[in-house]
């Protein structure tokens, strides 16, 4: 499988004022492979080092700050010589080893001419506390799970081929749409966690799918307990295990009362911190005014909260597949293809999602694009736009406005029609 990031860390290496780099992301995203396909694809050679698997490599980061002694000792570990510019340097779980982690800001001041690249579990949770990594001496990276073009070329790569041909204003031909859809349709059950898509690929079995959805929830959810520092265990489980009934909500508006009776901001707010750090949840605020710049309109108590990945969201709702395959209009289907929308949109734009509600409507997301402002509706099959949604157009006069929906690429007056499976080109084709 092939990923977008790849692009992402060649424009690393090349970059004149290049740091050591740390990725973050969710557990089980494909971090390490990427890390390891980027120095067997663009390096002479690469050298791996796991904290987790190796206990004693601590030792060198606590008894040394000398970056070129490191490396010494390095070297001797893995049997390579480590040589700048040819050699990838990859630490792997460095979250094991805050020495190392911390160590990163030695390699830039003194030996910046040796590519490191990091990355762990839940890196996120640390990063959040700027005390525990050299803030400033390092590069970040956030890795998602496969996006749905990244999906489609490992899935289908002909169809990924016209997908990638697509074109501002394109017609795209009835033959093409149907099998996107389709293609679209599969991503929802599978998502894009990589062990999902290569068993899919592998076995066309959707049992093993759900199998391994279960197990991957599960890991997560020990995850809490295990990483949790000083954050309420209990009280992240019960966040993450009531967003699928959170975005099942009319407004799907992130309640607390709705995670435990009485429950108040107070009780859960470092547990969604600690979620949304980890990448497991990914938040969206709502704007008191859909004005640029959307940020500074934030109404940071009002907000929902999303799972990182689609397919893993339709396994904890408990959605059966024939409900998504025979188009039926089953009860979630609105929250599910929202997540599907925002996991595509997130990385495209400089300002993060927001939505926009007040007491005569609701727009799904707002989009800052350069000082244009986007609203966003989208609908999980080929109906037309909601009375709300026209009225916001009526009254604040956008440039542009997107209907994401399973109609055609299509313009109607305002609203520009892009198919549900073309979210991820959408900076593209504004």
């Amino acid at each position: 499988m092939k990923r977008n990031a790849i692009q992402n860390l060649l424009a690393w290496k090349s970059a004149p004022d290049r740091k050591p780099l740390v990725l973050k992301g969710a557990r089980q995203v494909g971090k390490t492979w990427l890390m390891k396909e980027f120095g067997e694809t663009c390096y002479e050679q690469y050298v791996y080092f796991n904290f987790d698997e190796e206990d004693a490599l601590g030792s060198i980061f606590t008894s040394n700050k000398n970056p070129h002694r490191i490396l010494e000792l390095l070297s001797l570990i893995s049997g390579e010589k480590i040589l700048p510019e040819k050699t990838l340097i990859i630490f792997d779980e460095i979250q094991e080893c805050p020495e190392a982690l911390n160590a990163l800001k030695y390699f830039k001041e003194k030996a910046n001419e040796y590519h490191i690249i990091a990355a762990g579990s839940l890196l996120g949770t640390l990063l959040a506390k700027p005390k525990s990594y050299p803030v400033g001496m390092v590069n970040l990276l956030d890795i998602y799970p496969l996006t749905f073009d990244e999906f489609l070329e490992a899935v289908d790569f002909p169809l990924y081929q016209y997908y990638c041909s697509i074109e501002k204003g394109q017609s795209i031909e009835d033959l093409f749409h149907n099998r996107l859809m389709e293609t679209y349709e599969l991503y929802l059950i599978i998502g894009g966690m990589p062990e999902c898509v290569n068993s899919w690929i592998t076995y066309k079995d959707p049992a093993k799918i759900s199998r391994i959805q279960h197990e991957l929830i599960e890991v997560y959810e020990n995850d809490f307990s295990k990483h949790n520092g000083k954050v309420n265990s209990r009280r992240i489980l019960m966040v993450f295990r009531s967003i699928a009934s959170q975005l099942a909500k009319p407004n799907e508006k992130f309640m607390y009362g709705a995670v435990r009776e009485g429950g108040r901001a107070r009780d859960f707010e470092e547990a969604i911190e600690w979620l949304v750090s980890a990448g497991m949840l990914n938040r969206v605020y709502n704007v008191s005014k859909p004005e640029h710049p959307l940020s500074v309109f934030d109404r940071l108590d009002c907000f929902k909260l999303f799972v990182f990945d689609t397919g893993l969201l339709k396994h904890m709702a408990g959605i059966d597949n024939s409900a998504i395959l025979l188009k039926s209009n089953y009860q979630f289907k609105g929250p599910l293809t929202e997540n599907y929308i925002l996991q595509q949109l997130r990385g495209q734009f400089a300002v993060e999602p927001r939505y926009y509600a007040n007491a005569n409507s609701e727009i799904d997301f707002i989009l800052q694009h350069g000082t244009q402002i986007i609203p966003v509706e989208v609908k999980g099959g080929a109906d037309r736009s909601a009375p709300s949604f026209k009225r916001f157009i009526d009254k604040y006069q956008p440039e542009t406005a997107l209907r994401f929906s399973g109609r055609g690429y299509l313009k109607n007056g305002a609203i520009t029609n892009l198919p549900l499976y073309l979210a991820g080109k959408t900076a593209e084709l504004l």
